[in-house]
This record gives C-alpha cells, structure tokens and sequence, in this order.
C-alpha cells in the first residue's frame, strides 16, 4: 500500500509493559502528522482512537 494513500490511522492504546524487544512497525523513514482523534472510545482497560492524517 503506498503511504500517501492512508487517510486514517486507528489505534488501542493500553497501557502494558513489555521490556525489550523487536519494533511492532519496524522503523520509520518518514514523519506523519495526525489531527486531534475524531473518535474517542474509552474502554475498561484501554482507549480507542481513530485519527485523520493531515496532509
């Protein structure tokens, strides 16, 4: 997928500790700026975000 296409990035933040280990996302070349969350769903355990990406 071709980064310049995204539109919207959703994300779960919980709150975990895992110590050392491997990038989920591997490494980043680029910077991408997100909004303010249009979406906010607070859960039990962990916050839903959805965010549009500012061009």
């Amino acid at each position: 997928m071709d980064e310049a296409a995204m539109d919207e990035v959703a994300m779960d933040v919980v709150p975990v500790v895992l110590g050392s280990g491997k990038r989920f996302f591997g490494s980043v070349d680029t910077q991408h700026l997100l909004e303010d969350p249009h979406v906010v769903i607070q859960g039990d355990r962990g916050l839903h975000l959805r965010c549009r990406v500012r061009r």
